[in-house]
């Protein structure tokens, strides 16, 4: 980051098409997230659906091993977007990665069973799953990207706030619609052809996310480095070592807000079954009720930390993390739905503080020239590793532990290295994110 982009103030974007990249860039993501979230929820299904049964334990850790291996494309599609990101422009490259997440998803909702074609069944939804990994590789941080340089420096986390709250309301969304499914079809149904309604519906959903983003402009921050006559780009190499230790520092952080996201989101679901002994729809009701509620806590967390900076936020969700998740764990295996809401909306506060100012920093930490690529290769580096696993390791935990709360002492460790981690950030609340040329 120079010290002139420091100085400067990006180019006014009126309110109207603030609003526009917002609602652009919530969109897209909201089809990014929708099916990561549907695939948490129907997680038990989708065991008996798509492995050998006999063992139930054996075919929801192969489904959540299927999750994890996903998300090891996710670093690929960030350095390959990335960089795409940085060269041609932010609008177009996510143009593409919704339609490919898209394409993919509906795929899954096509997909034969284990029932009909034997082991090909996890093969082609692993294969499916990869090129959705792939794709949201490019998706979160080109999203981030795109609404950070378009809104004023001292807003920046007030209007990026609504890329996160995209992302609750997707899963949010899932809930609802995997829960009205329980309500209205029988569990025969639901195992024969209830399962793929959710996964279908992103075709649409890709559709009119794609629409949308094809009629904005880019970003005033990007035509500045494009109409420079030899605008230079620097290739991974070079990000990776000018900026290895933002990447590193913003890597550790971001492994909380990896971890608590999916333990919170997707994890905790069925936590409240498997340990709970909750029913499905106990469960998606409770996920429901804290979904809602941190995707409206998000825009507060917004104003919170333009109010009081980035180090002091980052403080706040570390502690928010430790505090609460272990009575957040006992509430959540309570089987009962008031506890279990509650418990989800414990956990949700320090989630959506890691997440709003995970969102601001990967665009501040970064100069314009290589923020797409260093910022959508931290965080898929993070979410691999932290988020992809989450569900895997809590699961394997408990079953190596016979401790239930496990994961709940897994996430204060990492909760501890992600708070060393962000303190050694600079403080950027007051950057701009206007390109200057060196």
């Amino acid at each position: 980051m120079t010290a002139r982009e420091d100085s400067h103030d990006p180019q006014q974007v009126d309110p109207v098409t603030l609003r526009k990249v917002i609602a652009a860039s919530a969109i897209g993501n909201f089809v990014e997230w929708f099916d990561f979230a549907v695939y948490g929820f129907l997680a038990v299904t989708i065991a008996a659906l798509f492995f050998p049964p006999g063992n139930a334990s054996m075919a929801l850790l192969q489904t959540f091993a299927v999750f994890a291996v996903s998300f090891a494309l996710r670093p690929l599609g960030g350095i390959f977007f990335g960089i795409l990101g940085d060269r041609i422009g932010r609008k177009r490259v996510l143009a593409l990665t919704v339609l490919l997440m898209a394409g993919a998803t509906t795929m899954i909702g096509l997909l034969p069973t284990y029932s009909s074609i034997g082991m090909f069944a996890p093969l082609l939804l692993a294969l499916a799953r990869c090129v959705q990994g792939f794709s949201a590789g490019g998706e979160y941080a080109g999203a981030c990207a795109f609404v950070m340089e378009h809104a004023p420096t001292e807003r920046k986390a007030r209007y990026g706030s609504f890329v996160p709250v995209s992302t609750f309301i997707a899963f949010a969304s899932a809930a609802a619609i995997v829960f009205g499914l329980g309500l209205l079809l029988s569990e025969a149904e639901m195992q024969q052809w209830g399962w793929r309604i959710p996964f279908l519906i992103a075709a649409p959903l890709g559709l009119v996310g794609l629409y949308m983003r094809l009629r904005l402009d880019e970003s005033p921050a990007f035509r500045s480095l494009a109409a420079m006559p030899q605008a230079s780009h620097s290739p991974l190499t070079e990000t990776l070592r000018n900026h290895g230790r933002t990447i590193l520092c913003l890597s550790a952080f971001i492994s909380a807000t990896a971890l608590s996201f999916y333990m919170f989101s997707t994890y905790l679901t069925t936590y409240m079954q498997v340990v709970g002994g909750a029913s499905r729809p106990t469960a998606l009701l409770a996920s429901f009720i804290a979904l809602v509620f941190a995707a409206l806590l998000c825009p507060l967390v917004g104003r919170y930390s333009d109010r009081v900076d980035r180090r002091r936020t980052i403080l706040t969700a570390c502690l928010s993390l430790i505090v609460a998740v272990y009575p957040a764990f006992m509430l959540a295996g309570s089987g009962t739905l008031i506890g279990s809401a509650l418990g989800a909306m414990l956990l949700a506060v320090g989630a959506v503080i890691c997440g709003v100012v995970t969102a601001v920093l990967l665009s501040e930490q970064f100069p314009t020239q290589v923020r797409y690529t260093a910022s959508a290769f931290t965080y898929n580096l993070a979410y691999t590793v932290f988020g992809g696993t989450a569900p895997l390791v809590g699961t394997w935990l408990i079953e190596q532990s016979g401790n239930r709360m496990a994961p709940a002492f897994y996430l204060i460790l990492i909760a501890l290295l992600a708070l060393a981690g962000g303190m050694a950030l600079p403080e950027s609340s007051k950057r701009s994110l206007a390109y200057q040329p060196n």
